[in-house]
């Protein structure tokens, strides 16, 4: 197998002066979605001399849609201003591997957030092979901090490494020992070595360029596939997205440009979702399988009704947001909830406004875990429904749900047995808070507090009758259930955090409105600490009257 060094290949990329035409990205691959830890480890790797897998490139003449590798990388950069005019010029196209590539190619060449890669000249004390033993990290350009400096100054010079420590000691204007002199010499040799004259880039190249070659596109398609649906590295959606762009040239460009504005800061849609709506909406079933898209007619039909795909979703996110109050991913419990409305949004646009409200079918659905586990028989079953009485019949809905084993009834017992992490909670603060609900975020997280403290409920002890010794009165579940819980809100949180203050100190003063609104029982005494489970029982009652619309009584 033949290998280039690090430094040889990085000339090649985005380069058609180079030798096979340059190295470029098909546009069936995904985009680059290292972290700067995993760039800085794998630079680590290389110093310490670890082998990497081999690399597959594909050489070609045929006019492929094909992008740049990235070199200034920021999170908002444009995905449409990396592609090149298809041609027909010789060149090598990058199916396995992108992921190192890139990342040697920012690291040498480029930047990540106007940030360059550097070098710790005095690092490479090996103590653990699990640790770090080469320090890389990516720093601003000006930032001086030494013995930090840009890693491809060192990789670019083609001075000797005496010569290199002789400039860099004195463009930084710092005295060193030495010891100091002796590891930065060693440092910028072993550079030099693993990044300049050692070969440690294998790969194999498949050539579609002789007359009798039987790489053609769809072939090094499949061979893309192949190669990577053996490990996790690729998800289900980038196979089948693979198969997809190969159909629609466009298909990466628009799919990125669509969850953007989809999710806006709030949702988690993701390609696969998206997939496995259009597969629904075009009677393919809802079962994920990469050999749908192996049908060329079927992505064709993708493309052509795309923009009546994307309308669809966006129509019934809008109508999540203003009629049912789920706001983030957070309280969206299941998305595969909101296919079957897609589904009739899709099909009927003109029968929409005759929907009962649709805050009845998510809550229950949602609140029950309907769709959780393997739900694509479930999903099928209720569109084919949908599909032959031309109406989102809720009751038949319902029914087909039941029939497959999963109960809608909610009783006072499963209300109150949610509690602090569940996904229910959320989804119950969004319909408790209604328009009042603005969560306050805490990295992407709602702001969920406990009314009692934690830590002041952990420090109540009682005496064990078997051992005679204190020990904890409350476990979690009755620290963290629904009844202890309380969303702060953004307007609440940000004019001071309530954090360990026991309850009778920071709801003293409070208006009636405000308990109102919480469902805090009034009567102060309940407030304190040695009154805990008077407090439970009173707050349990006011949501059971909260949320009775909800609830199933045992007797009916």
């Amino acid at each position: 197998m033949p290998s280039k060094t690090i430094k040889s290949i990085v000339s090649d990329i985005n380069n058609e002066e180079s030798d096979g035409g340059g190295l470029w990205l098909p546009n069936i691959q995904r985009l680059f979605v290292w972290e700067e830890e995993q760039i800085e480890k794998l630079f680590d790797s290389i110093m310490r001399r670890y082998p990497l897998p081999s690399m597959m490139l594909w050489k070609t003449r045929e006019p492929i849609r094909h992008r740049k590798f990235i070199d200034q990388y920021h999170e908002s950069f444009d995905l449409k201003s990396l592609y090149r005019p298809d041609n027909k010029k010789l060149k090598r196209l990058v199916l396995d591997g992108q992921q190192r590539l890139q990342s040697f190619y920012i690291g040498l060449k480029g930047s990540i957030n106007g940030k360059v890669l550097k070098f710790d000249l005095l690092s490479g004390n090996i103590k653990n092979p699990e640790e770090i033993a080469y320090r890389f990290s990516f720093k601003k350009q000006k930032e001086n901090s030494w013995p930090w400096v840009p890693f491809s100054s060192i990789i670019d010079s083609r001075k000797l490494p005496e010569d290199i420590v002789d400039d860099i000691v004195k463009q930084n204007a710092v005295n060193i020992t030495d010891e100091e002199r002796r590891t930065i010499t060693r440092n910028i040799s072993r550079a030099k070595r693993e990044f300049e004259v050692t070969g440690a880039i294998l790969y194999q190249e498949l050539d579609g360029t002789d007359e009798d070659s039987s790489y053609a596109f769809d072939d090094v398609v499949e061979i893309f596939i192949r190669a990577n649906s053996g490990g996790t590295t690729l998800s289900k959606s980038d196979l089948m997205f693979t198969l997809l762009t190969s159909q629609w040239v466009l298909a990466d460009v628009e799919m990125d440009e669509f969850l953007v504005e989809l999710n806006d800061n709030r949702f988690k849609f993701s390609r696969d979702f998206v997939i496995k709506v259009a597969m629904t909406l075009l009677g393919q079933g809802a079962k994920y399988d990469v050999g749908k898209l192996r049908d060329e007619q079927l992505r064709k039909k993708i493309a052509d009704s795309w923009i009546d795909i994307t309308r669809a979703i966006s129509f019934v996110k809008d109508q999540l947001i203003s009629k049912t109050f789920i706001r983030c991913d957070q309280a969206l419990i299941s998305y595969n909830a909101l296919i079957p409305l897609i589904y009739f949004r899709y099909h009927f646009p003109d029968s929409w406004k005759s929907i009962s409200p649709i805050k009845d079918y998510l809550l229950k659905t949602l609140l029950t875990g309907s769709f959780s586990g393997s739900p694509d028989g479930l999903i099928d079953k209720i569109t084919a429904d949908i599909h032959a009485k031309q109406n989102f019949d809720k009751k038949s809905i319902f029914k087909i749900i039941e029939g497959k084993g999963k109960s809608l009834k909610i009783y006072s017992d499963t209300l109150l047995g949610w509690g602090y992490g569940s996904g229910q909670i959320h989804l119950l603060f969004n319909q408790w808070y209604s328009n009042d609900y603005r969560p306050a975020f805490n990295g992407h997280l709602p702001q969920v507090d406990h009314i009692f403290p934690q830590s002041l409920l952990k420090n109540v002890k009682e005496i064990n009758p078997d051992t005679g010794r204190p020990c904890q009165r409350y476990n979690a579940w009755q620290i963290n259930q629904l009844s202890n819980c309380m969303l702060l809100t953004a307007q609440e949180n940000g004019a001071g955090d309530k954090s360990d203050t026991p309850p009778d100190v920071w709801l003293n003063g409070k208006t009636d409105e405000f308990l109102e609104l919480h469902c805090i029982p009034k009567r102060k005494s309940l407030w304190k600490i040695e009154n805990y489970e008077k407090f439970i029982e009173a707050r349990g009652k006011l949501l059971i009257e909260k949320f009775q619309d909800l609830l199933l009584d045992e007797e009916e």
